[in-house]
């Protein structure tokens, strides 16, 4: 079966020299630069994916990533280290910067957001109290073992195992409570509203 339009065979059989390819696309060879690309992209765009964790953004650091190498292939230095790791080391430092970007972007539209929503603060207050009455009345229709779960769990922060050793139940137990009174929350808090 004949490989699709626009997709390469990359031969599997022996790797390249990296530091060689470098060495030649440092020179301006663009099937060097291929060759080297076909080597080692997979493990760019796989350590992108990991620190930024959206494939489409790590698509973006993989091309930043090898444009840089283009560029600065002259630079590399094989006494200093492998070009394999000269190469991932620009690409962890891309990613990182991607990651910076997108939270100092997410910060920016934080803070950008329109001063002219007033807030009415008394207003505020007799809801967030209401609020609080009605979780207070709803937390009481659980049985003490829900509610001991329930209070240990979400407000202390403790796992099931650890809400588990600490009522000297099992397991299987404390989560059964655990739904049965989060299930038993959600229906008194919903037909408080």
């Amino acid at each position: 079966m004949p490989p699709e339009p626009g997709l390469r065979l990359v031969p599997s059989h022996e790797s390249a020299d990296i530091d060689a390819l470098v060495g030649q696309v440092a020179r301006g060879d663009s099937q060097a630069f291929g060759q080297l690309y076909d080597e080692v992209s997979a493990s760019v765009y796989g350590l992108a994916r990991r620190v930024v964790r959206d494939p489409a953004r790590a698509e973006d650091v993989t091309q930043e990533v090898f444009l840089e190498v283009w560029r600065k292939a002259a630079r590399f230095d094989r006494a200093l280290g492998k070009g394999k790791t000269w190469i991932m080391t620009i690409a962890h430092r891309r990613a990182v910067d991607a990651v910076r970007r997108s939270e100092s972007q997410k910060r920016q539209d934080h803070h950008g957001a329109p001063d002219e929503v007033s807030h009415d603060e008394p207003a505020d207050a007799v809801i967030r109290d209401e609020e609080h009455g009605a979780v207070r009345e709803c937390l009481e229709t659980l049985t003490d073992l829900q509610l001991e779960s329930v209070r240990l769990a979400y407000f202390n922060g403790y796992t099931y195992g650890e809400v588990a050793t600490l009522l000297e139940k099992p397991l299987p137990t404390i989560k059964t409570r655990m739904r049965d009174g989060l299930i038993r929350l959600r229906d008194c808090l919903e037909g408080a509203r």
